[in-house]
């Protein structure tokens, strides 16, 4: 009898782990997942078409997000055009990504030698891991594409990652981030989805990062200026 007890007591805690886990996932896919894959974008941004948006023309999953930034678009410009391993970094959580091997160095200074990005340049990951240039409008756009390989097996979906830079009114300059993924492979919506949680912390530190080195930099420039309230951004 003591033991039948024991078995219905563990197995009712399982169910009722279970079905916290399972409610815990459904409140993220209702609420924080939306939120997450357009974090600061309106959402006419969110909605609009970007540059890069026609080489995955369908894609099974999209997030855009964007921040303002006190500065032109030709002093932003130089922090994207230097994005990648080996180079400028990507001016989010460092230590995060070296644990995985990386090796990434996020840069606090713009380096002439690595303003030179081209269509087909490949942007590096990690030393065995990159992205291709797909498009590229200097001081407007820069749009990677591919994927990660499993070992020997080749990426199973298609991927762009697009940063579109845009004027805005009161002489700030609006970042917008958008990843496109196609799936391949049935099972690669098990493999994505869950790393776009991931995909979010990361991001929304980059696009802080972008910012205060562009502002950083636009202030010290101009010393008489000053950076003033950022409402509206995140």
């Amino acid at each position: 009898m003591g033991r039948r007890a024991e078995r219905g007591g563990l197995k009712g805690r399982l169910v009722g782990v279970t079905t916290a886990l399972g409610g815990a996932a459904a409140a993220y896919m209702l609420v924080a997942r939306p939120a997450h894959l357009s974090w600061g974008a309106t959402d006419q941004e969110s909605a609009e078409p970007l540059p890069g948006d026609h080489l995955i023309e369908n894609a099974d999953l999209s997030a855009t997000r964007a921040i303002s930034i006190r500065a032109s678009a030709d002093q932003v410009w130089p922090w994207i055009a230097q994005l990648g391993q080996e180079r400028g970094g990507f001016y989010s959580y460092d230590f995060l990504e070296n644990l995985v091997g990386c090796d990434i160095h996020s840069a606090n200074r713009i380096v002439p030698e690595w303003q030179d990005v081209r269509v087909g340049d490949e942007v590096k990951f990690s030393p065995e891991v990159g992205l291709v240039v797909a498009l590229l409008e200097p001081e407007r756009s820069l749009v990677l594409r591919g994927g990660i390989p499993l070992g020997n097996t080749a990426p199973p979906y298609d991927f762009t990652w697009a940063f579109t830079l845009r004027d805005d009114p009161d002489e700030t300059t609006r970042l917008l981030v958008r990843e496109r993924y196609t799936y391949k492979r049935r099972w690669a919506r098990f493999l994505i989805e869950p790393v776009e949680a991931v995909s979010f912390v990361m991001s929304q530190k980059m696009l802080r990062g972008i910012r205060d080195r562009a502002e950083r930099r636009a202030t010290s420039r101009t010393p008489n200026s000053r950076v003033t309230s950022r409402k509206g951004s995140r």
